[in-house]
């Protein structure tokens, strides 16, 4: 990977970061109010046409999970810059391509491994 390659990825995740986090904060915001709105409410429903707040609930908790797992997955990646480490493989040890880091900038395995272990 050249230092040019490196550093359009290194960009890239860190753009990725950002957005997660925006997207995390956004969600917790909204989960604020549904935890708001269902304490002070007997009745589940908030719309009788609408989810109830526990949908709502359950909907926003799974975006600020899967947040919070995509902002850590980027974390890692980015600490594997540092270390020398990123680009390669943690299965077979081979270079991930830079199509797929383009893609995917936080993946950890190759095409290859990638497809070997959705199986």
């Amino acid at each position: 990977m050249t230092p040019e390659e490196s550093a359009e990825l290194a960009t890239l995740l860190e753009d990725r970061l950002l957005a997660a986090e925006h997207r995390a904060m956004a969600v917790g915001v909204e989960l604020a109010q549904v935890r708001g709105a269902r304490a002070d409410s007997v009745d589940d429903e908030h719309d009788p046409e609408g989810s109830t707040l526990s949908s709502d609930w359950s909907r926003l908790d799974g975006l600020a999970r899967a947040a919070a797992v995509q902002r850590v997955a980027i974390e890692e990646a980015l600490d594997r810059m540092e270390a020398g480490t990123y680009g390669a493989c943690i299965r077979c040890g081979l270079s991930i391509g830079l199509d797929r880091l383009r893609a995917r900038p936080e993946a950890v395995h190759c095409i290859e491994c990638a497809r070997e272990l959705e199986r």
